[in-house]
């Protein structure tokens, strides 16, 4: 890359970070009260920012994969994940030696391991960096396809870093599903000092808390998760970039407004996230492309009922768990509301997805993913009406060209009508 071009990155790196930080969380006495449980273990932005910045500069000098064919770069890409997958294996098997009652020495039982770790690591160090740089370029390419691009460049420029993301400490009232905090923290905390953080707020405030996990954060640059999957990541730093462009916009702006305005905000770049990371496999990684799903079943000309039960649907009965709590609450019975709740999270559970709480605080934060109908968001009618704005645009740079300019949901309902 040329001193010009890397100059004028740089520049456009410096007014998007600016302007980004007009999201960051306003001071309230509410979350002052949550913070007073949070502040030795918040997460510092600030630091990892800075830090994310020099990774990328660093990036841009190395250069490596400009010197690439297309195909090379996507197998750099594959060599560099299957690398994450071989690192989760040793660490996994360096778990096991030292949790293995009949090893007595495990530091010893575990040394070649561990040096083949350090060298994994050191190898994956480099690796990040040019598998970073050639999916942001990946990206990049096909949003200007889409175009969703001005003068050919994504504005802002796609910087993503991987790292273990914060936790997330989402705060409700107990009588009602509204999202009052998120506040982030250490991602070092264990599930025991999860839980035990949860415990003590909940009973100082009489509020419902839950510690969540993230995949990513609309920062810049943008913050993943380590994964193993081709197409969670490409969906995931094409999210994580659609909130930086909506942060450019009164769309983005106007995150904070209101719980309209965040399921307004998640559910387009959920939207958006998985078009774009869908076209990314298509292009680039074809051999990873997800099968279309299956047509529904034609109705069955018998009226007996089917032999077997239907098969346990997550987004269904999770849908009618929301429902369900909603009609409880504007009952005003926060009680049973909560009994009610514990008793599907052990139905969940016995269906093979281990949710370690359902409360008022997990339907707050995961009820504002509403791309797909169901699910956490109940009856909200926001979601909806972000899916139906979708569906009336001719193309995907159309929908977010119109919604990026909404502030309200009375606004996209007469953009809906």
């Amino acid at each position: 890359m040329s001193f010009g071009r890397l100059s004028r990155l740089l520049i456009i790196s410096i007014v998007t970070i600016t302007l980004l930080g007009r999201s960051s969380l306003p001071p309230g006495d509410p979350i002052e009260q949550v913070r007073a449980f949070t502040r030795s273990i918040e997460f510092d932005y600030v630091s990892w920012t800075l830090d994310a910045l020099w990774v990328k500069l660093n990036q841009v000098a190395l250069g490596t994969s400009n010197y690439m064919t297309d195909d090379a770069r996507s197998q750099l890409v594959l060599d560099y994940l299957d690398l994450v997958g071989s690192i989760q294996n040793d660490e996994a098997r360096l778990n096991d030696i030292y949790a293995d009652p009949n090893i007595s020495d495990p530091k010893a039982a575990s040394a070649t391991l561990r040096q083949e770790l350090d060298s994994l690591y050191n190898l994956r160090a480099y690796m990040q960096l040019l598998a970073e740089s050639v999916l942001q370029t990946q990206v990049s390419t096909v949003i200007a396809d889409l175009g969703l691009t001005l003068g050919g460049q994504p504005i802002p420029p796609i910087l993503y870093h991987v790292t273990p993301p914060p936790y997330g400490l989402i705060i409700s009232p107990r009588n009602i599903i509204r999202q009052d905090a998120d506040i982030s923290i250490l991602p070092s905390l264990t599930v025991d000092q999860q839980a035990a953080l949860e415990e003590k707020v909940d009973h100082a405030l009489n509020v419902s808390s839950l510690v969540v996990g993230i995949g990513g954060v609309g920062l810049y640059p943008t913050m993943v998760m380590q994964t193993t999957d081709i197409n969670w990541l490409t969906e995931t730093i094409a999210h994580e970039w659609v909130h930086n462009f909506l942060t450019l916009r009164p769309l983005g702006i106007s995150y904070l407004s209101g719980p309209e305005l965040r399921t307004i905000n998640e559910t387009t770049a959920s939207i958006a996230g998985k078009e774009i990371g869908r076209a990314v496999i298509e292009r680039y990684y074809p051999e990873f492309l997800p099968p279309p799903p299956p047509p529904p079943a034609p109705p069955s000309e018998s009226q007996n009922p089917p032999a077997t039960p239907p098969a346990f649907d997550y987004q269904d009965e999770m849908h009618l768990t929301r429902i369900t709590v909603d009609d409880l609450l504007a009952k005003s019975k926060i009680e049973d509301t909560e009994s009610y709740m514990e008793a599907r999270r052990r139905v969940f559970w016995e269906h093979g997805y281990h949710i370690r709480k359902i409360n008022q605080a997990f339907f707050a934060f995961y009820g504002a993913y509403a791309d797909q109908p169901g699910g956490a968001a109940g009856e909200d009618p926001v979601g909806a009406a972000v899916r139906t704005l979708r569906a009336k645009s001719a193309s995907l740079a159309d929908f977010l060209n119109r919604i990026s300019w909404i502030s309200s949901y009375d606004q996209l309902k007469r953009e809906v009508q």
